[in-house]
């Protein structure tokens, strides 16, 4: 329990902004048990009022399964209750099986989160107010480990590194982390466009009056990148994104999408391109810009199969298609929110209004 206690200590004293008699929701599957109990504790300890929703194996795939069109459509009280009144959540990646829902409809997951992205609109304008505050964390499995190509033991050293759980004072050391990336968010604030070149890549983005956000283990644990959200109608041009990546457990390969007036004219896969335009259609926003970003963490060097770490790889850039954030001045909702990444560390550049800022994997003047 050792670093099951160290992680419960960093995501609650220092991710989350909590305070005593808070509410706080602990969300994860049956494996994750070590890791929720040490949170509940930790969260009593802190004399909040933590309460406990579980998922048994492979719930997902028996929702998608058998659930008609009434009960995709279905939120129920409890959940809206939630998303209007807890003041902090905790949920945990833990999957036993990450390929659960690789048969499964996608048509039916489309409805169910286009549907439940009225929760995600609640919980994102509460954060927005100062009421709420979430964490996403990892707690390691064999299925994991398998996808990351690591035997277990490798695959949970890899985890707690990442999340610098091996530091004397890991709040310390994500301190230094969002020092670090305050630096970048000051270089980049003042941009008006963005313009990335690459390997099938010159895609321009217009993040003038958008915020630079610090992603400094406040939402992920682990973390490790700086992004924005572009304006929505502002994407011209092409990118190709290299690195695997799934979504709700869906695999994609060599994604390469295609964009006019903001919008995705065109997207193909080497792997997954069926699923992938079905998910960009998921609803209105579906297949506008929602995020940019830089990827930070150089304790994370190679695609894992993750996104909760594949997004933050050092000398990588993501962009999600789907919902944007209000924090960062987005507007774009939507049911999906897919993050597609790029090896930045060759043959690669990035321009802030026509001046080479970063190339190959390196900012040029931080």
């Amino acid at each position: 329990m050792f670093f099951e206690q160290k992680m419960a200590d960093l995501i609650c004293e220092y991710s989350l902004n909590l305070k005593e008699g808070d509410v706080v929701e602990i969300r994860g599957e049956i494996s994750s048990e070590p890791l929720v109990k040490a949170c509940y504790e930790k969260l009593l300890k802190m004399k909040c009022y933590p309460v406990v929703r579980m998922s048994f194996t492979e719930q997902l795939y028996s929702f998608y399964k058998y659930a008609d069109v009434k009960q995709l459509e279905f939120i129920p009280e409890m959940y809206m209750t939630a998303a209007k009144t807890v003041n902090g959540l905790i949920n945990i990646d833990c999957e036993t099986n990450t390929r659960q829902l690789t048969g499964v409809d996608s048509q039916k997951i489309a409805k169910n989160r286009k549907s439940m992205s009225v929760l995600k609109d609640i919980m994102f304008s509460r954060e927005a107010e100062g009421d709420f505050s979430w964490i996403i964390a990892p707690y390691p499995t064999s299925a994991m480990a398998q996808d990351a190509e690591m035997s277990f033991d490798e695959y949970a050293e890899f985890v707690f590194g990442a999340c610098k759980l091996y530091e004397d004072d890991p709040v310390g050391a994500w301190r230094e982390v969002s020092s670090f990336q305050d630096r970048i968010v000051e270089f980049l604030a003042d941009t008006k466009e963005l313009r990335i070149k690459g390997e099938k890549t010159d895609l321009c983005l217009n993040v003038s009056g958008r915020k630079w956000i610090n992603c400094n283990g406040s939402h992920n644990m682990p973390d490790g990148e700086v992004f924005t959200s572009p304006v929505e109608d502002s994407a011209e041009g092409e990118m190709f994104f290299d690195v695997p990546t799934s979504f709700m457990g869906v695999s994609a390969k060599n994604v390469h999408l295609t964009f006019e007036n903001g919008k995705v004219t065109k997207a193909t896969a080497e792997k997954g391109e069926s699923f992938l335009n079905e998910m960009l259609e998921t609803d209105d926003g579906a297949s506008s810009v929602g995020e940019i970003a830089f990827g930070l963490n150089n304790s994370i060097k190679k695609a894992t199969g993750n996104i909760l770490f594949d997004e933050k790889i050092g000398e990588s850039m993501h962009l999600a298609v789907g919902s944007s954030y209000p924090e960062a001045g987005g507007k774009n909702k939507s049911g999906l929110h897919w993050d597609l990444i790029k090896d930045m560390r060759s043959k690669s550049e990035v321009y802030a209004d026509g001046v080479k800022i970063y190339e190959n994997g390196k900012f040029l003047k931080i």
